[in-house]
């Protein structure tokens, strides 16, 4: 991977400021409504670049997951659709705090996880993927069949990709809610796994099968540590929305 240059170092500490600045106020607030119980052994690498993709089955995940990385002493990022750093207000929030813009057009789509990966590693930074890309569509809350951006961007760059998950945010905001359930306070726990070995694909042409393939591992490792958290088995089939009437 590339070494940082001296302006991607100025721009990592900045964002760090910057989200010291966010924590301030966001979390005394998020410790008001949660309980947040992180598993023992969760650990992300203390520097230098890293994927984190976990379960997606709210719309606050992406709060809850920003928390625990930032608990974790690293800082929080997501990558955003491009258009919304066009939108005035939240333009500047979204460069204030370091997100990634990502174009999400037919075709520009399938370069952007890789674009981002190469930034990423030049500035040592990490980021959070949703690897299923949206909210799931499993009856039961399960991880779904999931896309290929996140191990496209692993690949591309040898970047440790981390399967995570959490579970009790559905409490707090259930799937296409729109308020948050402020009262009673709500539990949420969080467990980070070890970092995937995509060793068997490295060096291979990203083909559909490749990419296919190494998804899948990262759902089923995903998978089971929800299946970890909730105390349950997972259905014997992963839910695919593109197989539904």
């Amino acid at each position: 991977m590339t070494e940082q240059s001296p302006k991607s170092a100025r721009v990592r500490r900045s964002a760090e400021l910057r989200w010291r600045v966010i924590a301030g106020l966001v979390l005394p607030i998020f410790g008001l409504m949660v309980k947040l119980r992180i598993q023992q052994g969760s650990a992300l690498p203390p520097r230098g670049p890293f994927i984190l993709s976990p379960n997606h089955y709210s719309e606050i995940d992406p709060i809850v997951m920003g928390v625990v990385v930032w608990k974790l002493r690293r800082t929080p990022r997501f990558l955003a659709k491009a258009s919304l750093f066009k939108v005035p207000g939240l333009a500047w929030l979204l460069r204030f705090t370091g997100q990634i813009p990502v174009e999400r057009e037919a075709g520009a789509r399938l370069g952007e996880p890789l674009k981002a990966a190469s930034l990423l590693a030049e500035r040592g930074q990490g980021v959070i993927v949703y690897p299923e890309g949206t909210l799931t569509k499993d009856p039961d809350l399960w991880p779904m069949v999931g896309k290929s951006g996140a191990i496209r961007m692993a690949l591309e760059q040898g970047i440790p990709l981390y399967p995570a998950a959490h579970w009790g945010t559905q409490n707090l905001m259930g799937r296409y809610a729109k308020k948050i359930r402020v009262f009673p306070r709500t539990t949420i726990d969080a467990v980070i796994g070890q970092p995937l070995d995509l060793s068997r694909f490295e060096g291979k042409p990203m083909t559909r099968e490749i990419l296919g393939e190494a998804t899948e591992m990262l759902m089923a490792e995903i998978t089971a540590l929800v299946s970890q958290l909730r105390g349950e088995k997972p259905p014997a089939k992963r839910f695919d929305p593109s197989q539904v009437a």
